[in-house]
């Protein structure tokens, strides 16, 4: 299945899902490919053939932009250079949760999260400590004897009702000993934060020097300006905690006013539209006062506007569409 086919194919599957989802994001660089909305439930997709080609930089990207949008970053892929996806299995790429279609299917369409999650040595499961700790007592075993039932030592038994996961073998001995479920599944709408690695959110890079005017011209309106390298846009800008009335976060760009740009654009405004925020793109000089809900402004116009709430005005003047309901 070609790469296109593989992100039509998702696509489609997040629509029947009742999710909202943008238009592609079909520029380069790309950190991510669509956003998808349902609810309260917010993602973005990197859709690859091969999830080995997801490499550091992209992952440290969607984690950074995730956490400014309140979204979850997510892979979907096929395979990796050795093997196909399993399904029912959560895997992970610098940080970033990534699941076969099969499973994607499972969590979206049916609404059943997995269970399993591959790491180092093999695939693992969450151990409801709580209820293990239950069912032992309840058949009055120590700490000691249930770990000569599972041939372990009895620390690691102490460990997993302490939280620590098992792999798989161990899940099921544990089950078929209790003959009651002992799985927790891996909540992967949270990041799957409770089995990932436990890195922070990676800083975010310099702004480009070429991005200085318009940070500023942003940071003077009240917005805190994170940079990005590989995103449709050129920066998310958060209203700053002292800012005047809110108007939440804008995907910020700018360029010349090229078909290029036009395109960028108008990629903004859909997932402005997908994600619940607005988004401006600065440019040398145009006609046109917004591009499919993303304002144009020019960057001159911008500079000489000195009170924020009058620049917020501008901006809401040339958003061209009613911002949907989360």
């Amino acid at each position: 299945m070609s790469r296109s086919a593989l992100v039509g194919n998702v696509v489609a599957m997040l629509e029947d899902a009742g999710f909202a989802v943008s238009d592609r994001c079909a520029i380069r660089p790309r950190s991510f490919d669509v956003a998808a909305r349902r609810g309260e439930d917010l993602v973005l997709l990197k859709i690859l053939r091969n999830v080995d080609a997801f490499d550091a930089q992209t992952g440290q990207e969607m984690r950074r932009i995730g956490a400014y949008l309140d979204a979850t970053p997510l892979v979907v892929g096929l395979r990796t250079r050795d093997e196909d996806l399993k399904p029912e299995v959560v895997y992970f790429r610098h940080g970033v949760p990534a699941l076969s279609p099969d499973t994607a299917m499972d969590l979206f369409v049916e609404e059943i999260p997995p269970l399993i999650y591959a790491a180092p040595g093999g695939l693992y499961v969450s151990i409801d400590s709580e209820i293990l700790e239950d069912k032992r007592e309840e058949r009055g075993w120590s700490l000691g004897q249930l770990a000569t039932e599972l041939g372990v030592s009895r620390r690691t038994v102490s460990k997993y009702e302490d939280g620590m996961n098992a792999s798989i073998e161990v899940a099921m001995q544990l089950e078929e000993m209790f003959g009651s479920g002992l799985t927790s599944p891996v909540d992967v709408l949270e990041g799957a934060e409770e089995v990932r690695d436990e890195d922070p959110t990676p800083n975010e890079p310099d702004a480009d020097p070429d991005d200085e005017r318009i940070v500023t011209v942003m940071t003077q309106a009240g917005y805190d300006v994170h940079p990005t390298l590989r995103a449709p846009f050129k920066a998310v800008s958060e209203e700053s905690e002292d800012a005047g009335p809110a108007e939440g976060t804008v995907l910020t760009g700018h360029s010349e006013f090229t078909r290029a740009a036009e395109k960028r654009a108008r990629i903004m405004g859909s997932l402005g539209r997908v994600v619940g925020t607005r988004s401006v793109y600065f440019v040398d000089s145009t006609k046109r006062d917004s591009v499919e809900g993303t304002a144009l402004i020019e960057r001159e116009e911008a500079e000489s506007i000195d009170d924020p709430d009058e620049f917020r005005d501008l901006l809401r003047e040339r958003t061209d569409y009613e911002e949907e309901p989360a």
